[in-house]
């Protein structure tokens, strides 16, 4: 697990209260409980966390964790696209 994923991770479950047993490969972020203000307030929080910017549709309820994490490095690396929009599994 990279750094980026286990953050994400921990903010899930610390800032969210996800239960770390659900975040698992291929679960949404609506089927982990987040509605569309908490998906919201968690790309602000990765933005703080990683000195980063992103639009705020760039994460969509219908994203992975692993869409999160890849939209972050992403980020890191200078390029964006929205998670949860037609992106690959």
């Amino acid at each position: 697990m990279d750094t980026v994923h286990a953050y994400v991770t921990t903010v899930l479950t610390d800032k969210f209260e996800v239960p770390s047993d659900e975040i698992r490969p291929g679960v949404t972020l609506t089927e982990l409980g987040l509605d569309s203000l908490a998906v919201t307030e968690l790309l602000v929080t990765l933005q703080e966390h990683y000195g980063t910017s992103a639009p705020d549709d760039a994460v969509t309820g219908e994203a992975t964790p692993e869409d999160v994490v890849a939209l972050v490095h992403e980020l890191l690396n200078g390029a964006q696209q929205p998670a949860g929009r037609g992106t690959p599994e």
